[in-house]
This record gives C-alpha cells, structure tokens and sequence, in this order.
C-alpha cells in the first residue's frame, strides 16, 4: 500500500510514510471488508460512513506539515483511522464525531492501540471544540460547502485548514491557510466524501 499508492504518488514526508507504516488499517475496517482495508479506494464503515482511500488520508496528511508539536482538530472521527495516523505525527489530536456508536468503537480501537495523546467527544462538528481551541491544524473529513466560521475561529494564527470544499458532485480538497487573520486558499485536486452534517454542515437535499 505505502509503496504502490503513496510513494508513487509523490507522498514523500518521510514522517508521514512512517506512521501509514505503523498504523494498521485492517483493524480499523469491518471484518467484511478486511480483504479489501489495503485497496486504493474508500471502504464502508456503518452508519453511511466511509473510511478514506489510503491515499487521500496521506495527501491530507502531509499537506498539513506536521512536525510533531501541534494541537489537531479532526472533525469527522469516522473508523479512527485518520486520529490514530495524525497522532503518530502531532502532539494531540482532538476529534469529533455526531455518530455516538462510530465513536465508541473508535475510542475502544485506539485505546487498545495505545494511543493516549487522541481525545474524542460526541457532538456537531461543526461547531468544532471551543473548549480546547485554538488549535493548529484542522482537518475536515466531510465536504461542506464553505469552512464554518466557528472553525476558522479555533484555527491558530498562523494555521492550517485541510477540508473538501463543494457540493455531492463537485468536490475539491481545499488547504486553507490563516495569516493576520486572513485566509488564502488553495486548491489540491478533486475528491469524494461524504458529506459534512451539522448546523453550519452541507445542505441536504
């Protein structure tokens, strides 16, 4: 997997192949779909939630340059997959999840890995964590159509935002970044996700 789908695709943080490395992927997909935890697609995981393509959680991954010391922000904690390779990499990761059954499997699964730097909560991630904000590094495992103002509030200044922007159709993995108080914007390529349900999420039909 790290060498035909990451390595070949110019994911080249030493850093970030390390931890995909490290970090399972079998025990974090339904035993229905173990043939397939190391395919080149995304995976069913419950509850109309799906574990990333192995490729896009490391594209994500290194587009947010972490170099060990930061507080992350995951809204979308989903199979814990994500949590567990960003916490190979960062000092704290802080995710959330509306999903109250993903997330008690997520919080078993990655505290019998070992995992003591994850912290999880149950609620609207669209609303982020005030609680423990500001933090470093978001990621947004859900499209939305624009970044919820909350969110852009707990981001650190500087700090990085990696998020799919867009609508069902047309999607684009999107970094922003926030200097000054300003956010620019850069779009990395097209993707598919799920969407980001919530208060300030994608608009459902």
């Amino acid at each position: 997997m790290v060498e035909e789908q990451l390595i070949r695709r110019q994911i080249c943080d030493q850093r970030v192949l390390n931890a995909f490395y490290k970090v399972a992927r079998h025990k974090f997909v339904p035993e229905e779909e173990l043939d397939n935890a190391y395919g080149d697609f995304p995976l069913p995981i419950g509850e109309n939630q799906t574990i990333s393509q192995p490729y896009i959680v490391a594209l994500m991954t290194e587009l947010l340059e972490l170099s060990g010391k930061e507080k992350i922000l995951e809204i979308g904690t989903g199979s814990g997959y994500q949590s567990a390779i960003l916490a190979e990499l960062a000092k704290e990761v802080y995710s959330v999840e509306r999903i109250r059954v993903l997330s008690e499997k997520a919080q078993k699964l990655l505290k019998e890995s070992g995992y003591k730097n994850i912290f999880l909560k149950v609620s609207d991630g669209t609303l982020g964590w005030k609680e423990e904000a500001p933090f470093d590094r978001i990621i947004l495992t859900g499209y939305c159509p624009e970044i919820p103002a909350g969110l852009v509030e707990q981001l650190s200044d500087p700090g990085k935002i990696i998020v799919p922007l867009g609508d069902t159709f047309n999607q684009i993995l999107t970094l922003a970044e926030k200097k000054n108080r300003i956010l620019t914007y850069k779009s990395i390529a097209q993707c598919v996700f799920v969407p980001l349900v919530g208060q300030f999420g994608a608009k459902l039909k």
